[in-house]
This record gives C-alpha cells, structure tokens and sequence, in this order.
C-alpha cells in the first residue's frame, strides 16, 4: 500500500500513474480539505480512497509528502505518533524560500527521526503536470541513505514513468530543491509565462 498525503496536483498524478500499474494508492488529506477538481470528487466517492492524514499514515508502506508546505507540521503531528521503523517516507516538497537556512527534507528529519526519509519527485512541483503541459519533463532525481529501500524508491520512479537519477544521500536534499528554486526563479524572471525544466546531459 502506498499512501499520498496532501490534496495536491501533484498527489494526483503520481497516483493516477501507480495506479495505472495496478499499485493500490490511498490518499491523506486534512479534515477541511475540498476541491472542485473532478479527479478529487470522483476519489471521495470511492470505498477508501480519501482518508485522513492518519489513518493513511498508518496503513501505508510507503508514505509519499506531497502537501503545500502550511499543513506539514500537522502531518507531522501524525506521523510522530506511529512506529516509522518499518515505512518508507518520501519527501516531495521544497521549502517556501530558496534562501532558507534549512531546506524540506532536513526540517523533515528533525521533525520526525525515521531513518528511511528520502527525496524525490521535487522537480516537477506540487503543481505537476500543469508546470509541463506537453509533457516533456522525463526524469527525477532522488537521494537518501544507502540502504535497500533506496531501490524501492527507484523503482518507485520507473513506474510512475521517469527515468530515476540517483543524486546520492540525503545529505545532498538541498541541491535537489536548489534546482527547484532556480529553475522557479528563471520563470519569474522572463516575460513570457512559460515554465523551465532542467535535463541532464551525458557527454
């Protein structure tokens, strides 16, 4: 079982395309959360879909944090109350401020002392795939202790459709999100309202 918690654009895709390979998803929002987003409504009214931030939390395996950045302390509240030894988080934020002391993960970390707490899909945004209407975006980079679950991740990413670049441990999470942030920071700063990916080249 894998858990999504946030009721996000990005929460959705990543679902849709696990789903899509038959991976069973439940997704965690908070009491008040509501959308008028057709995918949401047709979610509710699925037989445990939508559930809360907990009862998700405790049910999953892997627990992928793809929520606007105000409620991750409530999911924190949350996951500080189950026994993480066993599951498999997955950090899918950036911080609000490029010019952060800290970035997600290492406030992640301090919040809630799992041993298996990696980075990924943070490149694309919590607005994926809105930022890449054509769809263009092929690859994302993850990092995380050395350890067997880091090819979970892996895996993780092929099947969701991308190419999975190992950006080595988690240590390296702030590079991740500095990426992020340039490449929202090239966007602000053209007159034309695109958006911009990198894509990694082998020479």
């Amino acid at each position: 079982m894998i858990g999504i918690l946030g009721g996000t654009r990005l929460s959705l895709t990543l679902g849709q395309a696990l789903s899509a390979r038959g991976v069973e998803i439940t997704y965690g929002v908070r009491s008040d959360f509501f959308s008028s987003e057709i995918e949401w409504k047709i979610l509710k009214m699925s037989p445990n879909k939508v559930l809360s931030y907990k009862e998700v939390i405790e049910i999953s395996k892997v627990i992928l944090l793809c929520t606007e950045n105000p409620y991750l302390e409530m999911i924190f509240a949350e996951l500080s109350d189950v026994d993480l030894s066993d599951k498999i988080i997955i950090d899918c934020t950036n911080s609000d401020d490029y010019k952060a002391i800290t970035c997600n993960t290492d406030f992640i970390q301090n919040a809630i002392k799992s041993p298996k707490i990696f980075k990924a899909f943070n490149n694309l945004g919590l607005d994926y795939p809105n930022c890449d209407p054509m769809g263009l975006v092929k690859e994302t980079y993850y990092c995380g202790p050395d350890i067997t679950e880091k090819n979970i991740v892996k895996q993780l990413i092929c099947m969701v459709g991308f190419k999975a670049i190992d950006a080595g441990n988690i240590e390296n999470a702030p590079l991740l999100e500095a990426m992020y942030h340039l490449r929202k920071e090239i966007c602000s700063h053209r007159k034309e309202k695109v958006d911009y990916h990198f894509k990694l080249v082998s020479v």
